[in-house]
């Protein structure tokens, strides 16, 4: 499925940030929305820093919640987590069955990431998953002429950009992701810190 589909304005989404670096695990939020007004639910798991286990760890996270059966999304904030912990959005969309959504408040610098990953052994595995994410689609949303950028799997271009623009109600940045950083961010650091 990767195509364009109905959207309800309480379209289900899982959201998914990180907290801050500070330790060998880093913990993840997620936080379930019915579109960009209501929040449902919070997960979390621990993901390696600069493992490769994010995208196990956050299917495991999804399959074993109760919200399981009620989301039709799933947003992520970049493709790495925990530092260069990268998310395959391919496997994680094939294995939860939910399209995906990544977006980024700028435009990544592939060269910067290139030189970075020259540091792992596995960085040309790391590489191939960052390249499988595919291209990357500017926007601009209502909220804020500033644009953000869209990555996707197993959902089309309007679709997508439908469900930012119905969930960025404060800002560029969709609530639901929003959220996610302001409590992944607070609990590790006892106040929420960064863009949210």
């Amino acid at each position: 499925m990767n195509s364009d589909f109905h959207i309800k304005p309480e379209i289900r989404i899982l959201a998914i940030d990180d907290s801050a670096l500070l330790n060998e695990k880093v913990m993840i939020v997620g936080t379930v929305f019915r579109g960009g007004d209501w929040i449902d639910g919070v997960l979390r798991s621990e993901i390696t820093r600069d493992g490769l286990d994010a995208t196990v760890v956050i299917v495991t996270m999804i399959k074993n919640s109760r919200h399981y059966g009620q989301l039709r999304i799933i947003m992520l904030d970049g493709i790495t987590y925990g530092g260069f912990n990268v998310v395959d959005i391919e496997e994680l969309y094939r294995e939860t069955g939910l399209p995906v959504i990544v977006v980024m408040r700028s435009y990544p610098d592939f060269e910067k990431i290139r030189s970075a990953l020259r540091h792992f052994s596995d960085g040309e595995v790391r590489w191939e998953i960052i390249k499988k994410a595919g291209k990357i689609e500017k926007l601009v949303t209502e909220k804020n002429r500033t644009p953000i950028y869209i990555q996707k799997a197993g959902i089309g271009a309007k679709s997508a950009e439908k469900i930012v623009r119905l969930t960025s109600i404060r800002s560029n940045i969709p609530e639901p992701l929003r959220v996610a950083h302001l409590i992944a961010t607070g609990i590790i650091l006892g106040e929420s810190r960064g863009k949210a």
